[in-house]
């Protein structure tokens, strides 16, 4: 009798373990509040990255990056100036394909200084592309533009609206 309820107790255990580990794959390896970091290149301070909540998935498939309360990116040339950034709501990162999705109010400033803003963008690392099928609104110097869905390179300076709106300023000349 005592041998019985050793085992069925140890069959209890292993159960309640098997649900321990099948909730694993749902439960981040990390959760970081509060993050502000410095990524350099050869020695260089090139980005700076800030957000409140940072989570990582390791055990998922694909395995993930998410920062449900939003990202702030910051890219410096050779003296720390600004050059670009990036801010959004909400960022997911999918590490199987290097995409980047941004969703939330998010807005980008470029090397050349124009403004994009869109609810939603997507970069792919590997194809160093940045797209959107969502409504855009591009300030710039002299103009602005709009439209809907957005493809570009992953430096936003070439880029192409699908379906623009805007207004001009036309030379009278």
């Amino acid at each position: 009798m005592m041998l019985a309820t050793v085992f069925y107790s140890c069959g209890e255990r292993a159960g309640e373990t098997a649900l321990i580990d099948s909730g694993r794959n749902r439960m981040p390896v990390l959760k970081t509040d509060s993050v502000s970091t410095l990524i350099s290149d050869s020695g260089i301070t090139r980005y700076r990255i800030e957000a409140p909540e940072w989570l990582y998935f390791d055990k998922t498939e694909p395995p993930y990056q998410e920062f449900p309360e939003g990202i702030y990116l910051e890219q410096f040339d050779e003296e720390l100036n600004v050059e670009a950034s990036l801010k959004a709501d909400y960022a997911h990162y999918d590490e199987s394909t290097q995409i980047w999705k941004l969703r939330g109010n998010v807005h980008a400033l470029n090397r050349k200084g124009e403004q994009f803003d869109t609810p939603e963008l997507n970069w792919d690392q590997q194809t160093h592309r940045v797209y959107s099928d969502s409504s855009i609104h591009i300030t710039r110097e002299t103009s602005i533009i709009e439209g809907v869905g957005f493809d570009s390179n992953e430096e936003m300076s070439k880029y192409t609206i699908l379906h623009p709106t805007g207004v001009f300023p036309i030379d009278e000349e």
